[in-house]
């Protein structure tokens, strides 16, 4: 059987990393493997990949089979275009040189396209951090709002009661002398009455 260019999962739980390994195509997954080749990080954004270009091709031109993502990554990386460029060379479609120039041109737009993803997610990632700020300054401005909503009605329930209990004292102060007043004119009307009482007394007699 063929050797097999593979992914060997490490890393944490949750947390994958792979080694991309040639191995034997009858050993298990995680089992020996042959060479390590490189390394595959799919937690990063754009995915992080390190790979021996010369080891890669080599062993796919000595007929290694890929997996299906080890397939993913080295045509990523340019591998199979590289070893489809070279069999041309071989059936004599194109030269070295041309085959060369192909490659390169290849490399460069592939490298383009890599930096515009990675400004396109810087930008994305600009435009989410803005809006978040945006968000949290709304929220605070709203808890602000309500805070001084809340505050304003203290303090007019406050002020209500305050002139609520100067309007009784007021009515006290008020009710006091009219109480007098009654109890002198109550005193003055009896005294009067005894008056009026002993004259007339003094009269019959």
């Amino acid at each position: 059987m063929p050797a097999r260019i593979r992914l060997q999962r490490h890393g944490k739980k949750g947390r994958p990393f792979y080694h991309i390994v040639i191995a034997d195509g009858r050993a298990p997954r995680d089992g020996r493997f042959i060479e390590k080749i490189g390394t595959y990080n799919p937690i990063t954004n754009p995915a992080e990949i390190i790979l021996d270009f010369d080891k890669a091709l080599t062993w796919l031109q000595n007929g290694a089979q890929p997996s299906d993502t080890a397939r993913a990554i080295l045509s990523y990386k340019g591998v199979i275009y590289k070893s489809h460029l070279l069999k041309g060379v071989k059936k004599g479609a194109l030269t070295e040189e041309q085959a060369e120039v192909k490659f390169q041109n290849w490399l460069k737009e592939k490298e383009a396209k890599i930096e515009a993803k990675r400004r396109g997610l810087t930008d994305a990632e600009r435009t989410e951090r803005k809006k978040a700020l945006e968000e949290e300054a709304k929220v605070n401005e709203a808890r602000a709002a309500e805070l001084a909503k809340k505050r304003a009605a203290e303090l007019k329930a406050e002020k209500q009661a305050a002139a609520e209990e100067n309007t009784e004292a007021v009515a006290e102060e008020s009710a006091e002398p009219a109480a007098e007043e009654t109890t002198e004119a109550k005193a003055e009307d009896t005294t009067e009455v005894k008056a009026e009482d002993t004259d007339k007394k003094e009269s019959e007699a």
